[in-house]
């Protein structure tokens, strides 16, 4: 598989996981919304947490789009691939595991 096809494919499974997420928390907020407020409410420990959980995931989904976009464009001006620590090339096993990677495992670990 091509990065840009991996690259396209983790894109897709991305926005459908935000997608669901969205869901999660309107159904949340749907199912919260005559509750006055968390703190005196017998489940409201565990409705904040939800819901802070839930818009942590959206938040990080979001991030991971960004860095695939990132990732495309770096692929369509040849920069796919290098670190952009110290200008080696990636290597191929990391970027298989981690298409979006913008550095070097060794520049990961420093």
């Amino acid at each position: 598989m091509s990065a840009e096809q991996q690259l396209d494919d983790d894109r897709e499974a991305t926005l459908r996981r935000l997608a669901a997420l969205t869901r999660d928390l309107e159904a949340l907020m749907e199912a919260t919304a005559d509750v006055p407020d968390d703190e005196h409410d017998p489940e409201g420990a565990t409705i904040a947490f939800e819901r802070a959980q839930v818009v942590s995931l959206i938040s990080a989904a979001r991030r991971h789009l960004r860095e695939i976009d990132a990732a495309v464009a770096r692929l369509r001006t040849g920069a796919h691939g290098i670190c952009e620590r110290c200008g080696s090339d990636i290597g191929h096993e990391r970027l298989l595991a981690r298409p979006s990677a913008r550095a070097c495992v060794h520049c990961t670990e420093a």
